[in-house]
């Protein structure tokens, strides 16, 4: 190949993931973030921004939430303690222009953990965006949970000082979670 056949071609474009979440047959579907419809009793509204390494609010970005119901049990075959949970607890948002998400859904119950401790209630969210290469994965807290937030033992695994990046803050009749992909204030993330 000579130079000027390199330049004919051009650079070959970097494989990440997105922003095409929200295409027509892509990631997203209508009712995505309403996991329990409006009115449902305990019903809470978590809601969030999701901010790059320099504040800025990710625009294309899916968010997916997922946790027990308000007994703690998860809606899988493979939930241990038998049974079923009251509803699938799942959705999925993609953000829009500033960065914004929201789920409707129900706060979950403890959850046992095989040696014996508890969890504290908590949902599970995963982050795709354009830039990055694999998923990432952490957990929303609540704040009026601090007796079994101290106790928790993946909360306790983590850094004080990172703690408050994991527990959501009150808002009214909802709670707030940002998220924040890198930086000083950066969300926690989990290995799984």
């Amino acid at each position: 190949m000579t130079d000027s056949t390199v330049d004919e071609l051009g650079t070959t474009p970097s494989q990440t993931v997105g922003p095409f979440f929200a295409l027509p047959g892509g990631m997203m579907w209508d009712d995505g973030p309403e996991i329990v419809p409006a009115g449902t009793p305990g019903s809470i509204v978590v809601r969030g921004t999701v901010l790059d390494g320099d504040g800025t609010p990710v625009p294309d970005a899916v968010i997916e939430l997922w946790g027990a119901d308000e007994q703690g049990r998860f809606s899988h075959p493979n939930d241990p303690r038998g049974g079923s949970a009251s509803f699938e607890n799942f959705g999925r948002c993609g953000t829009d222009p500033q960065g914004g998400f929201w789920f409707r859904t129900v706060k979950p119950g403890p959850l046992p953990t095989p040696d014996g401790r508890t969890e504290a209630p908590h949902l599970d969210v995963t982050v795709l965006a354009r830039g990055m290469l694999n998923r990432v994965v952490t957990r929303i807290y609540f704040p009026d949970e601090q007796a079994a937030n101290a106790a928790d033992p993946v909360l306790s695994a983590v850094d004080a000082e990172r703690r408050g990046t994991l527990i959501a803050v009150a808002d009214e009749r909802s709670v707030r979670f940002d998220i924040r992909l890198q930086g000083d204030d950066e969300t926690v993330f989990f290995d799984l």
